[in-house]
């Protein structure tokens, strides 16, 4: 009986001294939620957004690689009344995807058959890029922190009909883009950068991409419903399971989407079961006494997970292409959109916690951000004292990740970065209308306070001031750089297009008016009567085929590059007529006898085309 008494003393004893593990006060999420809380407290948290803002949501919390949370909100099919289920609702993961093309890089370069240093042109076959504009090599490293320099190319991503889909090498090909920075310098998140990743890691085992995924990740893992193989209606199993994507409608209604497919499916091409993605987290995280079973060797998970590029000390950066997240603890954090679904997933190695989030609703934050900063927690920056002003920050910047050849460049000056000081050491934050608050908590490196959720990827930012002027921004997933266009130029060539559209559609009405009452009074048309309608007529043409293109691309602005085509040759060949005309009136101003009103029409219709066509190639509506 004594000897009892004493090893419970000694076990109390040890359970005050020690906590861990006697204790349920570390049986936390990283934000100091207790686990015998959490469904409550998610509960909560979903009943405000599912079924107003968002269909369905699949969620899953892991904690010391149990799964604490696994639960379904909403529908994954409203039609059916079909409710979401973590355990067999397949839904896409998006950009998800890419962590497995960064741990199948890892794998072959623990077995010493990828170097992440080399020059990727190693691998490629030769010539393979060919809109490459600086000398230094691209490494895989490059790749893997969206620094290779690439701009942002849109088109031939994205299809509405699997008849589309072209093989990897092919899609690469096809939508190649422009290197328009240097290797290195500047970050901007790159669809293209992680497919040709995944092209190399063809060339290097000489297997499809998704034949090493499925052997070395997903079979291995045992992630049986999930596939990273497209079209997914080839998958009987995983198209039967799979919910339907939505976007939102009025009063709270929801639109069904129609499928889309990727060629560059190594960028967001898996679809999956939340359980599923919950396996790869848990691989990422084991135990200290177990293997992993994604490498050879735990060290290679240990170098995978850390930090491989920040662009300043102390600031976050990337993971061999996992997002650092700056909460209570260092997170390593992916989101993903497709066409209709949103997904995110952090893991938190030091607390040994994960939470996956994923929706079948385009563009959504609340529940794959705010909830996820809500669990993970915000990391508490001490504020330095002598601190630069926040005037020296102020100003419009655009994202690095950004299209600058083509009429698609024009895209980003609609939604610049707005910065403006608040006070000594805050600024407010304004990117198309969503508003946050960043306060200064070293020099020019500004943490989120409170805002829209859509800052919570970018909740650190850093500024790079040289010489009092702000060079780069630095955030999670893309860089900005300050506005190289002045607002007045903006301005005017706002005003410009809006009096192409005006004039050029109301003229030929004027026209038709002018010439009904010529005839009436039966004057002879002269000839630059007769150009000046061509010239009129082809600056409408103009105007209109530039309204439908707007058009078909907010419409859909996945549209293959062919479908744009005739646009951009229609562009041409009426620009040519126009320049002809208006030589041709010019011509004729002295051969005929033209009244005040005539000349002053004439003058104004020649002046407008002129314009018309020097704006549309400042914005590259050619091409």
């Amino acid at each position: 009986m004594i000897k009892r008494i004493s090893v419970l003393l000694c076990i109390l004893l040890c359970s005050l001294c020690f906590p861990y593990p006697f204790s349920a006060a570390e049986n936390t999420t990283p934000s100091g939620i207790p686990i015998e809380e959490l469904e409550e407290f998610v509960d909560d948290y979903a009943e405000e957004y599912i079924g107003s803002t968002v269909a369905g949501a699949a969620i899953i919390a892991i904690k010391d690689k149990q799964i604490v949370l696994s639960k379904g909100y909403g529908y994954a099919d409203i039609e059916n009344q079909i409710p979401m289920d973590p355990e067999t609702t397949v839904l896409e993961w998006g950009s998800i995807t890419k962590l497995f093309v960064w741990v199948s890089a890892m794998q072959l370069a623990e077995q010493g058959e990828l170097d992440l240093e080399e020059d990727i042109r190693t691998y490629l076959p030769e010539d393979f890029l060919t809109k490459l504009n600086y000398d230094e090599p691209i490494t895989i490293l490059n790749l893997m922190h969206h620094n290779a320099g690439f701009e942002e190319y849109i088109f031939d991503l994205l299809f509405d009909s699997p008849e589309h889909l072209v093989d990897l090498e092919e899609s690469l090909t096809l939508a190649e883009p422009e290197q328009v920075y240097r290797p290195g310098e500047v970050v901007a998140y790159s669809n293209y950068s992680t497919s040709l990743a995944a092209f190399i890691i063809e060339e290097v085992t000489g297997q499809p991409f998704y034949e090493y995924v499925e052997e070395h990740i997903l079979e291995e893992l045992g992630m049986a419903h999930s596939t990273i193989h497209l079209p997914v209606e080839d998958n009987q199993e995983i198209a039967r399971h799979k919910g339907k994507g939505y976007f939102p409608g009025e009063n709270g209604d929801f639109i069904e989407s129609q499928p889309f497919y990727i060629s560059m499916y190594p960028s967001g091409g898996i679809n999956g079961t939340a359980a599923d993605l919950a396996r790869f987290a848990q691989a990422l995280m084991p135990p200290d006494s177990e293997n992993t079973s994604l490498f050879q060797e735990n060290r290679t998970l240990s170098e995978l997970l850390a930090t491989s590029y920040a662009p300043e000390e102390g600031v976050p950066g990337l993971a061999h292409g996992f997002w650092e997240y700056d909460g209570e603890y260092r997170g390593l954090t992916h989101s993903g959109n497709t066409v209709a679904y949103s997904s995110n997933m952090q893991i938190v190695p030091e607390d040994h916690f994960a939470i996956i989030v994923l929706t079948n609703q385009a563009d959504e934050v609340d529940l794959s951000h705010g909830l996820v900063d809500e669990l993970v927690g915000k990391g508490e920056r001490e504020v330095q004292e002598n601190l630069p002003s926040t005037s020296e920050v102020e100003g419009s910047y655009l994202s690095a990740r950004r299209t600058y050849h083509g009429f698609m460049n024009l895209y980003a000056y609609l939604a610049p970065l707005h910065v403006k000081p608040i006070n000594h050491n805050e600024v407010e934050m304004d990117l198309a209308g969503f508003k946050a608050t960043y306060v200064q908590t070293s020099p020019y490196v500004y943490q989120l306070k409170s805002g829209d959720d859509v800052f919570i990827p970018s909740n650190v930012m850093y500024f790079r001031v040289n010489d009092g002027a702000v060079e780069q921004i630095s955030t999670s997933y893309a860089d900005y750089l300050p506005m190289d266009k002045s607002n007045l130029f903006l301005f005017i060539s706002f005003g410009l297009f809006i009096w192409f559209m005006v004039y050029f559609l109301i003229s030929p009405i004027v026209l038709i008016v002018l010439a009904w009452l010529r005839r009436r009074k039966r004057q002879k048309t002269v000839s630059a009567a007769k150009w000046n309608w061509v010239l009129t007529l082809s600056g409408t043409a103009l105007a209109v085929n530039i309204v439908i293109l707007i058009a078909r691309m907010l419409t859909n602005a996945t549209r293959p590059y062919s479908e744009l085509l005739p646009h951009f040759i229609g562009n041409y060949i009426v620009t040519i007529i126009s320049l002809i005309s208006f030589v041709m009136i010019m011509i004729s101003w002295k051969k005929n006898r033209l009244s005040k009103m005539q000349k002053v029409g004439y003058l104004l219709t020649s002046i407008s085309s002129i314009l018309f066509i020097a704006w549309l190639i400042s914005w590259q509506m050619f091409a």
